[in-house]
């Protein structure tokens, strides 16, 4: 594939890890899949960009995990608010995710819970110092992660990109609400949210 679809595959890939491990109905069994997901898809994803062998057999691999496993247990609001830009927009997928992805990310954390499950990925990628942190610093810590190796694989940062107009944000967010993947999503969220979460992502 070429440097920008597999950047955007990837980038999907590793929201399905990240959705997936937090998801209301995560367990034992696919919290191994994601965590190892995870960690495959970010030490591989800049290299297969590079398109160099081991990066793409890294990245075939942690897609597959990940699929295993969120195939399971459902995804999050990331992809609910992605399947619509890409419905209105015709936003590529993979982008969508990635421009929305650290948005959601923050807005999951509220719940501490799902921070704690932030930590225990970033122990998991190379951070054991997450252990030690409170939640803010263990959410910040993340997302600038997450939005770095998306800068690095060339993926641009802000819906409005892609077209995104302000005064489409309540249609968006309704859409966002019919959404399948919106139950699975670890907090609970109005379309009220939507309309703000689709604000910050400009």
């Amino acid at each position: 594939m070429p440097k920008g679809l597999t950047a955007s595959t990837g980038m999907d890939a590793l929201t399905h890890a990240i959705e997936g491990y937090t998801t209301k109905a995560a367990w034992e069994m696919t919290d191994m899949f994601h965590l190892k997901a995870i960690e495959i898809i970010a030490r591989s994803l800049r290299s297969a960009v590079a398109n160099e062998k081991e990066g793409r057999e890294g990245m075939a691999l942690g897609e597959y995990i990940a699929g295993m496993g969120f195939s399971n247990v459902g995804l999050g609001i990331a992809h609910s608010m992605a399947h619509t830009l890409g419905a209105v927009y015709d936003t590529p997928h993979g982008i969508a995710n990635a421009m929305l992805l650290p948005t959601v990310m923050r807005f999951n954390g509220a719940d501490s819970a799902t921070a704690q499950r932030f930590r225990e990925i970033l122990c998991e990628i190379g951070r054991p110092d997450a252990a030690h942190l409170n939640d803010q610093d263990v959410i910040n810590t993340f997302v600038w992660m997450i939005s770095e190796l998306s800068k690095k694989v060339g993926i641009t940062q802000t819906i409005k990109d892609y077209g995104a107009k302000e005064e489409d944000f309540e249609m968006l967010a309704d859409k966002a609400m019919e959404d399948p993947c919106k139950p699975g999503n670890p907090r609970e969220v109005t379309k009220e949210d939507f309309i703000e979460l689709y604000r910050r992502a400009m």
